[in-house]
């Protein structure tokens, strides 16, 4: 299983989830409960917090699905304050969690919401770049949901494990936050349809990017990338034209 695989399930999920009919149909309650369970419950890798956030912004910003009297549907500071409480939780819980289960983790049968090959690589992870992968996990799909149950698993001191929980949690949720409001306040409004799906998929590039060299920078990991592009390219040639 390489890393391009590993990302496969979250980053497919943009191609049929309506972020904006989701947000306007649950609101506040709604993004701060997705937040919260891709921050540390198992069945959380599948759901979409870096676009979430981001379009969530856009939405504060007044440009996308305006409310009834014309104003934003959410106020940016209140929605950026919540989805931090929510990620530095969601993260606790998932740390204590593993603490308390431990390596029965490890042997639990697998099953639909359960992939032990998530956790393993997660545990990879943890292993190479230590405590600042609990901060370099927030930008990576998949990996931020096992990150702090692996913690937990390690025996991290808690007092540790909450510094970089809440330093890596205010960087996702405050930055991708503000940074879809402000962009959100940059685009004419008539424009923004056209702009936002392009603005989701580059704002995911950009925010795996860092974590993204540390990957790269080992051998073997590019290796693993080089054979996973070959075979992807390789299933598209041998389609048949239309």
């Amino acid at each position: 299983m390489t890393y391009f695989d590993f990302f496969q399930p979250a980053l497919g999920l943009l191609d049929f989830i309506d972020l904006p009919g989701l947000i306007k149909t649950f609101g506040y309650l709604g993004i701060i409960a997705i937040i919260f369970a891709e921050s540390g419950l198992f069945f959380g890798f599948l759901l979409p917090g870096d676009s979430l956030l981001f379009t969530a912004g856009v939405v504060a910003s007044g440009v996308l699905l305006p409310g009834a009297d014309g104003q934003p549907l959410f106020n940016v500071w209140l929605l950026a304050g919540l989805c931090f409480l929510a990620a530095v939780s969601g993260d606790s819980v998932g740390y204590w969690f593993g603490k308390k289960i431990g390596p029965r983790i490890f042997t639990r049968e697998e099953s639909l919401l359960f992939h032990k090959n998530h956790i393993l690589k997660a545990q990879a992870f943890y292993e190479k770049h230590g405590g600042k992968t609990i901060i370099l996990a927030r930008f990576l799909p998949v990996v931020r949901t096992f990150a702090p149950i692996v913690a937990g698993v390690g025996r991290m001191r808690y007092g540790t494990f909450l510094a970089y929980n809440l330093v890596g949690g205010f960087c996702w949720t405050v930055g991708l936050t503000f940074l879809g409001y402000l962009l959100g306040n940059a685009i004419p409004a008539e424009q923004i349809d056209k702009y936002l799906l392009p603005l989701i998929g580059l704002i995911i590039l950009i925010s795996i990017l860092p974590t993204a060299f540390h990957i790269l920078k080992e051998k073997e990991n590019r290796t693993q990338l080089a054979a996973a592009f070959r075979k992807f390219t390789r299933r598209e040639s041998q389609k048949p034209a239309e």
